[in-house]
């Protein structure tokens, strides 16, 4: 249970270990060995009154930010953070209180809080605990003391040194906005009196960076991230050189007439899109009817070479984790598979109202209630490169950034209409830059159109697993 994912959205690869650890059921998850969190949860638990639910989740947290500009340290921060969220049910009414202290003072007057709460609460008999279900959690151990030991002129030193290389990358590099180190270190304990009790802990590091190209009067933009879990894994290699291809390549890119081709959508880009169809999923969007697939369980819904799947078991990804925002052993659940919508993502509370189980997908911070949600988005790839999708597409667009992804799609219609910078793609090669046009559709037709799935897997910093994706018969609109 995590109380956020290292890193950025966007950026470099991450490498594809060899073989997949499968969902092992007879074995726990790695517990924080500093165990005071998880017993002061539970001695808040245990002043349940006769007839209430208590839920208690408490994280600690210390953050390093170091940024660079100009050669220069910009600014650096580093901030040590505690909070508690105490949820009361009683009667089916729901209360939430949260602090930011774990004084014991404070901690008393927040569940005094969250009683009061309850007390003017809507009743709801839908609203409860989850208990365990006999699924045992998997072994993810996300602790690198190395994160810690990384003293902070280093810390400095390789910001530095990221903005220096990214300047002498390319001629054309004009600047660099900025140049980022962060890192981080946290602990997360709950604690319900339906009888779970854990306590997990994590690192973080991240590297980041963004460059401005030119030539005459024409500019240009470019990012590069990576995140890890300890320092030596980052590979500011990939960094420097995404952020000085991303910010060269589009230079000179003009729009170009309306039409209608394939879009070739590269992997952290398809882990945005597909992350909206996901978001269509969760027990919320569905029964609140805010999902165009809400009644199309069982029913082909995409392209049969799509299988797309909320895995957050799969130890290759960052984002794996051991137990949901509930405390639930998390699992691997099939939303779509061969095309066909096999199901949809669930907490508690939106599984009894559906009349099913949580499929173990709570999400949550400190400072909110759990709600379903999208942990680790992964899809299966195909078998072909990225070179051999594009070396078959005649005419083409090869996406490189969209702008208003998430403004610019209606979640409940499915339809969209997004700027989109990128390159033409023609007699199956990348062709002349393209800036200033949109991509129109709908998700459901997006689907159905997908072509498919490259065997480029990336593990992005958001955590998501993701590949290629050639979708035919698209709208780009232009000059």
């Amino acid at each position: 249970m995590r109380e956020g994912r290292p890193g950025r959205p966007g950026g470099r690869r991450h490498a594809d270990p060899p073989g997949r650890p499968p969902h092992r059921r007879g074995h726990r998850g790695v517990s924080d060995p500093d165990d005071s969190l998880l017993r002061l949860a539970r001695g808040l638990v245990e002043r349940a009154d006769a007839g209430e639910q208590l839920e208690v989740t408490i994280g600690e947290s210390r953050r390093t930010t170091v940024r660079v500009h100009g050669g220069e340290v910009e600014s650096f921060t580093s901030a040590t953070s505690h909070g508690a969220g105490i949820r009361v049910i009683r009667d089916g009414r729901e209360g939430f209180a949260h602090a930011g202290s774990l004084d014991p003072e404070v901690l008393d007057d927040t569940l005094a809080e969250a009683r009061d709460n309850a007390a003017f609460a809507t009743p709801d008999e839908h609203v409860g605990l989850v208990e365990p279900d006999g699924v045992v959690a998997i072994e993810v151990d996300h602790w690198r003391d190395e994160s810690l030991a990384m003293a902070e002129p280093d810390k400095i030193a390789r910001a530095v040194d990221l903005e220096r290389r990214v300047r002498a990358g390319d001629p054309r590099v004009r600047s660099v906005r900025t140049a980022i180190w962060s890192d981080g270190a946290s602990r997360v304990a709950l604690a319900s009196t339906a009888g779970l009790a854990l306590a997990t802990r994590g690192t973080s590091c991240s590297l980041s960076v963004s460059a401005i190209a030119g030539e005459g009067d024409d500019t240009a933009t470019g990012a590069g991230v990576d995140a890890a879990r300890a320092p030596g894994d980052l590979d500011d290699d990939a960094v420097v050189a995404d952020a000085v291809h991303r910010a060269t390549e589009l230079l000179g890119g003009r729009p170009v007439a309306s039409q209608r081709l394939t879009l070739v959508v590269e992997p952290r880009l398809a882990a945005m899109l597909l992350g909206i169809v996901a978001g269509t999923l969760t027990g919320d969007a569905v029964l609140k009817g805010r999902s165009p697939f809400a009644d199309r369980r069982g029913d082909a819904i995409a392209s049969p070479v799509l299988r797309l799947v909320d895995d957050p078991t799969d130890l290759r990804s960052l984002g794996a984790d051991s137990h949901d925002g509930e405390g639930l052993a998390t699992r691997r659940n099939v939303l779509v598979d061969d095309g066909v919508l096999r199901g949809f993502l669930y907490d508690g509370t939106t599984g009894r109202r559906a009349g099913t189980a949580s499929t173990a997908s709570a999400v949550r911070g400190s400072r909110s209630l759990p709600s379903p949600g999208v942990q680790v988005l992964v899809v299966e790839p195909g078998a072909r490169s990225a070179d051999e999708l594009l070396a078959d597409v005649e005419l083409g667009f090869a996406v490189r950034s969209f702008n208003g992804l998430h403004s610019g799609v209606n979640p409940v219609s499915g339809d969209f209409s997004v700027g989109a910078e990128g390159r033409m793609i023609r007699g199956g090669a990348l062709a002349e830059p393209v800036r200033e046009v949109t991509v129109a559709g709908s998700l459901q037709r997006m689907l159905l159109d997908l072509r498919e799935v490259g065997a480029d897997i990336e593990w992005l910093p958001s955590g998501a697993g993701m590949a290629s994706l050639v979708i035919d018969d698209v709208s780009l609109g232009g000059r």
